[in-house]
């Protein structure tokens, strides 16, 4: 195929569609599946049971589908699923699933995964979702759509990131963070809401005005985080803040980030 450079290492069984470009000195394994119009730039390992979906883009030496970086990991059968239209930059790295977290590592569509940031075993990452230089996804950790993650930041694993929100340069997250949060600090406190991306997407000012009020609400009413979340799902009429409601409500192993 004229798309694939000859100095490439195509190992027998990899499903390359046609309209994919495989550039130089490129590895790509026997169990990958590379769909229409993805291209691998050059130096790029694709290994593993590796889906990459179309219009997906992946930078020289970039790593993708290799083995997860847990030692609880006996070379058991799991997979990487890739989404469309993602654009993985250099030295990114995505590590297949293990037996303990399901088997899979996901990652949706339209995604930007800057330089050398890592998406570890068995995370779950939306739509739409930034990861910017040098940040870090750790085990089991699920990122819902539009959610923007800063450089040099790194995410507890068994973490959830809600909707929307947005964590600041060099944070450490350790707790779930609620839909549209912002969190910011060495240490990750939850400091406000993602005003600016809320208004970029258009929402409604009443919707957002519902949640600042909610913010409020969780920051200083009475009783308990989860007893005020309650609260507000009686109270309310947005969907911006059932969502929230929702989030906090579901089942997780972790504590929240809650408003200072």
């Amino acid at each position: 195929m004229s798309n694939i450079h000859a100095s490439a290492v195509i190992e027998d069984g990899a499903q390359i569609d046609a309209t994919a470009t495989v550039g130089p000195f490129c590895v790509v394994g026997p169990d990958v599946v590379l769909g229409p119009d993805v291209v691998l730039k050059s130096h790029v390992v694709a290994t593993g049971q590796t889906e990459v979906g179309e219009g997906t883009t992946v930078f020289p030496f970039a790593v993708i589908g290799e083995i997860p970086q847990d030692l609880k990991f006996k070379g058991e059968a799991s997979r990487l699923v890739i989404g469309k239209r993602n654009r993985i930059r250099e030295h990114v790295t995505m590590n297949c699933g293990t037996e303990g977290g399901g088997g899979l590592t996901k990652v949706g569509d339209d995604g930007l995964f800057m330089a050398g940031c890592h998406i570890a075993h068995d995370a779950v990452v939306g739509d739409r979702v930034i990861v910017v230089n040098s940040a870090a996804v750790a085990g089991h950790c699920v990122i819902e759509d539009d959610v923007i993650i800063g450089g040099l930041s790194g995410i507890h694993q068994w973490v959830r990131i809600g909707h929307g929100a947005i964590i600041g340069a060099v944070t450490m997250v350790t707790n779930d963070v609620i839909p549209y949060g912002l969190v910011q600090a060495p240490r990750g406190e939850l400091d406000g809401l993602n005003l600016v991306g809320l208004k970029r997407r258009g929402v409604a000012r009443s919707d957002i005005t519902a949640l600042r009020a909610a913010f409020q609400m969780l920051a200083q009413g009475e009783g308990t985080f989860h007893d005020r979340a309650q609260r507000l799902g009686d109270e309310t009429g947005s969907q911006y803040v059932h969502e929230i409601v929702d989030f906090i409500m579901a089942d997780t192993g972790r504590h929240f980030l809650t408003p200072k």
